[in-house]
């Protein structure tokens, strides 16, 4: 008989929490849900939702250039957002929080307006085996317009980064040096603190995709002195849509507009176009109002519980998750990172990962099944998909011995 590890202890702030998400009190296929889905999208609190109800409700209105009652409530509220996120991250200052629509159109707005005139052929950008789609693609774009080169730093079998192979790949033509904190896929935590200090001391700019890391750990982007961090609301109990960049000021001071129209201008006439410092140079149109509330009330309810002990919690439940499925019969783990966080992909002798994925759903287990926008890093494992339990801070061991079980059913029915 295999010893199971000692599930960790849940807080009681935790416990409580549990009660404030409506969604993990519905059943599917008769039972009750199991989220385990968290590093593609969190589910919302009470309090989040009713911060955007409230304002489609009583405060509706378009923001920054009104001066009625309701334009200035909304705008009030929607800069808020951007004050508690400067907060959240220490940021020097507010200016230095962009809103878009998530980390992707943060990447590809650097890729655009900060890179874009800086590379010419021969010029290099560095990233690892590990990224997201979404830190690949808009280099690719950019590399095939300009003739740069993609650099691609490896990874060991077990998931983790080869950090001497990424700083010895920055050289004298390096332009940027993007690096995922978390993988989304493998949960491997990369250490974006040495990579940082290695690219500064080769006066390299640095792009962190903290997509992965930002909902589970605190991050202080005057610490990590990083030139640009990107994020997604919707994997911070927060709506879809929204999200944003952090640059420094400086950096975004030198950047063009990434997108033309209203709201971003200084002043425009036939014969030219003025544009807003930053941030609002590069936030054309009417912007997700609601989403920025909902990004408020987001870290206003995180920070309610305390990041540190969502941290070390979710720690030791990832840690406990890995162990049981380590020991699940028929399940193999795809890298075993010695740091990890959030995340843990797994594949099981002759179940397809979509077979896992649709079973468990029927134990009302919600996973995710696929590449997970990592191809790349699939291929570097010679697998095309993967079963993928990610969890949050709602989540506790019994939801893992609810999953290992059902693994237990997978098994029998493929061997």
């Amino acid at each position: 008989m295999i010893d199971r590890p000692t599930p960790p202890p849940i807080p009681e702030a935790l416990k409580r929490a549990r009660e404030d998400f409506p969604i993990l009190k519905r059943e599917v296929s008769g039972k009750p849900l199991i989220y385990l889905d968290n590093a593609a999208s969190t589910q919302k609190p009470q309090s989040v939702i009713d911060a955007i109800t409230q304002y489609y409700a009583y405060e509706n209105s378009n923001i920054h250039r009104g001066v009625h009652l309701l334009s200035t409530e909304a705008t009030a509220a929607y800069e808020n957002a951007r004050t508690k996120l400067a907060a959240y991250l220490n940021a020097n200052d507010e200016s230095e929080i962009v809103f878009t629509r998530g980390a992707t159109e943060s990447i590809n707005l650097v890729a655009h307006s900060f890179l874009a005139p800086l590379v010419s052929a021969g010029d290099e950008i560095l990233i690892s085996h590990m990224e997201h789609h979404a830190n690949i693609v808009p280099w690719q774009l950019l590399c095939e317009r300009t003739g740069a080169v993609l650099k691609v730093a490896p990874i060991f079998d077990n998931g983790d980064l080869d950090t001497d192979s990424y700083i010895s790949l920055m050289g004298p033509r390096t332009k940027l040096a993007a690096i995922v904190h978390v993988s989304n896929s493998i949960g491997t935590v990369n250490p974006i603190e040495r990579i940082i200090e290695a690219a500064k001391d080769r006066s390299i700019p640095t792009l962190i995709d903290s997509a992965q890391s930002i909902q589970h750990m605190k991050l202080d982007v005057q610490v990590l002195d990083c030139d640009f961090l990107v994020f997604s609301g919707h994997k911070m109990f927060m709506p879809t849509g929204i999200g944003g960049l952090y640059g420094k000021r400086a950096k975004l001071d030198s950047m063009r507009p990434y997108q033309g129209g209203g709201d971003m201008i200084a002043h425009v006439s036939f014969d030219g176009t003025t544009f807003k410092a930053p941030p609002y140079r590069f936030e054309a149109g009417t912007p997700h109002i609601a989403g920025g509330i909902g990004i408020a009330a987001g870290i206003d309810y995180i920070e309610s519980i305390g990041r540190d002990l969502i941290h070390d919690y979710e720690t030791q439940l990832i840690d406990y998750a890995a162990n049981r499925l380590k020991s699940t019969a028929g399940v193999r783990l795809i890298g075993e990172p010695s740091n990890r966080a959030g995340a843990i992909s797994f594949v099981m002798n002759a179940a397809h990962a979509h077979d896992i994925g649709t079973i468990l759903d029927t134990e009302g287990i919600a996973v995710r099944s696929g590449h997970h926008c990592c191809e790349p890093l699939m291929k570097r494992f010679g697998i095309s998909a993967t079963a993928r339990a990610s969890i949050a801070l709602y989540n506790n061991h019994e939801d893992i011995d609810a999953l290992v079980e059902s693994l237990g059913k997978v098994h029998q029915l493929f061997g």
